[in-house]
C-alpha cells in the first residue's frame, strides 16, 4: 500500500483511518456488551467535534494555530480533557435515559431510539451553529512539518496518529487487566452469569458508553484540527464509514474495529488518489455490503448466535 499510494498519501490514509478507528471502537464496544448498533453514535462524534470547537474559541480564545509549542500543549491539552469529559457523560445520558428502559424490549425498539438520538442531536447542533461548514482553530500550524527519510510529514499527522494508536493501545489495557474491564468482558461474553458472580451490569453498560463516547469525542477534536472545519452532517457522514469498520473488523471486537478504521482509511484515500474521488465514499459503502453477504462476521470477529 505505501508503494501504491507514496509516503505522503499513505500518511494520509493512516490519519484519516486513525480517525475512523476511534469512532469504531465506540460501535464495536457497545454492540459486544449490549449487542446494540448505536446509531448515534455517530453524531455523538459530531457533538464531540462542536465541543472541541466551543472550548478552543470560547474557553481558550484560540483563533488560529499557537504561537508556541507551550500553547499548543495547553491548549490541546485542555482541549481533550474537556471534550471528552463533556461526550462521554453525554454518552452516559444517552444510555440511562434512552437504551436502558429498552434492554429488554425487541431489537427494533432500541434501533428505532438511536436513529431518533440521532437526529435529534443534528437538528441541536444546528440550531446552535446551523447547517453550513464552521471552520476550527488549527491549532497545530498545518505548515509545521518534519523531514522523515526525505518525506515531509506534517506535525499534525504525527500528532493524529499516536495520540489514536495510544489510545487504543490504552483501551486494550483497560480491557485486559483491570477488574472493570473484566467485568465488561463478562458481561459481554454472559450478562445473567456476570450477574450472578456479582457484578454490577448497569455500571458496566455505563462505564461502557462512557468510554465509547470519549474516544468518540476524542476523535471529534482531531477532525476539526485535521481538516480544518466542521458540519452538523458530519456524524452520519464519518458515522457510516466508522461503522463500516467496525463491521469490517468485526463487530465487538476491538483490534478489529482499529483495524476495519485504518482499512477504510487507505480505500478512501486510494480512491481519490486513483481520481476516483467521487466514488470514494461508494467503495467504502460497496465494502460494507460485501462484507454483510459474505462475511457478516467480520475480519477478525466470530459468528455469534442469537441471545437467548
Amino acid at each position: 500500500m505505501y508503494f501504491v499510494l507514496g509516503p505522503k498519501q499513505f500518511v494520509n490514509a493512516l490519519t484519516i483511518g486513525a480517525i475512523y478507528a476511534l469512532v469504531a471502537l465506540g460501535y464495536t464496544m457497545v454492540y459486544g456488551i449490549i449487542e446494540l448498533i448505536n446509531f448515534a453514535h455517530g453524531d455523538v462524534f459530531m457533538v464531540g467535534s462542536f465541543v472541541s470547537l466551543f472550548v478552543l474559541t470560547n474557553i481558550l480564545g484560540a483563533t488560529g494555530p499557537a504561537p508556541d509549542l507551550a500553547t499548543i500543549v495547553y491548549q490541546l491539552v485542555v482541549t481533550f480533557a474537556l471534550t471528552m469529559s463533556v461526550v462521554g457523560v453525554l454518552g452516559v445520558t444517552i444510555e440511562r435515559f434512552a437504551y436502558r428502559p429498552l434492554r429488554n424490549a425487541p431489537r427494533l425498539a432500541p434501533l428505532i431510539t438511536a436513529i431518533g438520538i440521532s437526529f435529534i442531536l443534528q437538528n441541536v447542533v444546528q440550531l446552535i451553529y446551523g447547517p453550513s461548514p464552521i471552520n476550527t482553530p488549527q491549532v497545530i500550524p498545518p505548515s509545521a512539518r518534519v523531514d522523515i527519510a526525505g518525506v515531509s510529514i506534517g506535525w499534525i499527522n504525527i500528532f493524529i496518529i499516536v495520540t489514536a494508536i495510544s489510545l487504543m493501545f490504552g483501551l486494550q489495557l483497560f480491557v485486559s487487566r483491570t477488574k472493570v474491564g473484566r467485568a465488561m468482558r463478562s458481561t459481554a461474553s454472559d450478562r445473567e452469569a456476570a450477574s450472578l458472580m456479582g457484578v454490577d451490569i448497569n455500571r458496566t453498560i455505563a462505564i461502557t458508553f462512557l468510554i465509547g463516547s470519549a474516544l468518540a469525542g476524542a476523535a471529534g477534536v482531531v477532525q476539526g484540527l485535521y481538516f480544518g472545519n466542521i458540519t452538523s452532517a458530519l456524524g452520519f457522514q464519518s458515522g457510516l464509514k466508522a461503522f463500516t469498520a467496525a463491521v469490517l473488523g468485526g463487530i465487538g471486537n476491538i483490534t478489529g474495529a482499529a483495524i476495519g478504521g485504518f482499512m477504510i482509511g487507505f480505500v478512501e484515500v486510494t480512491a481519490a488518489n486513483f481520481g476516483f474521488f467521487v466514488w470514494a465514499q461508494a467503495a467504502v459503502f460497496m465494502i460494507l455490503i460485501v462484507t454483510l453477504v459474505f462475511r457478516p462476521s467480520g475480519l477478525f470477529g466470530q459468528q455469534l448466535g442469537e441471545r437467548a
